[in-house]
């Protein structure tokens, strides 16, 4: 089959694209054989480019909807997909900005004993409820006193507060900083988070490539299906 051949794909897989509705349906020849057309080869082009821009679930919405003629459900997949990429590319900003705060010492709190709620709130200048939202976002993760109940902030604690405190003055979401600690727990430290910095930003600009590039498949198959 050319069709599956151009792409260095099976039979069945094109047929399984046919059958989810990704591509769409061929007409059959009186023998029973799929019949499939210019506008099949650029569906499947389009649909393969959006894959690698925008992942297989993106790529299925868009390109079942292109295929049923809903241009805006198409539309608005694409622009939901393009603004993930922003608030990734906004979260490495994020470190990137802070980087040399995670690498810092961590800041030493009281002699003998770390920091109620009530302690980290003043030394910060908010209020405990902040602090509560900050921990409800998945930003702090302090220990608790069992027998008081309270929490207890360590050292590292002190610092990760610190810094979300810097990037919430800076404009950052709540979001963005919570993912910048877990890239930091993940990472095993700030230090080989720093590290990775230029391999997470070269991904970033892969996916924004594929995804212009699957744009014009998009617009090709589109306009071989228009009036």
């Amino acid at each position: 089959m050319d069709l599956a051949r151009e792409h260095g794909i099976s039979s069945q897989a094109v047929r399984n694209y046919e059958r989810d509705g990704v591509i769409p349906a061929a007409r059959r020849t009186p023998s029973g054989y799929r019949a499939y057309t210019e506008v099949h080869a650029a569906a499947l082009r389009a649909y393969l480019a959006l894959v690698a821009g925008h992942g297989y679930a993106t790529a299925g919405e868009i390109m079942r909807a292109a295929v049923r003629g809903d241009l805006d459900a198409a539309l608005r997949a694409v622009d939901s997909s393009h603004a993930q990429l922003l608030r990734d590319r906004e979260t490495l900003d994020a470190v990137e900005a802070t980087i040399g705060v995670l690498t810092a010492a961590p800041t030493p709190s009281p002699p003998g004993r770390p920091l109620t709620v009530g302690d980290l709130a003043h030394r910060l200048g908010v209020t405990p409820a902040t602090l509560r939202k900050w921990e409800r976002a998945g930003i702090l993760c302090p220990a608790r006193d069992r027998a008081a109940g309270q929490r207890l902030y360590g050292p590292d604690d002190v610092r990760d507060a610190e810094l979300t405190h810097l990037l919430r003055r800076g404009g950052y979401l709540l979001e963005h900083i919570a993912t910048v600690m877990r890239q930091v727990r993940a990472a095993d430290g700030p230090g080989p988070l720093a590290a990775s910095l230029h391999t997470w930003r070269q991904r970033l600009a892969t996916r924004g490539h594929a995804m212009l590039v699957a744009a014009g498949h998009l617009a090709g198959y589109l306009a071989a299906t228009g009036p």
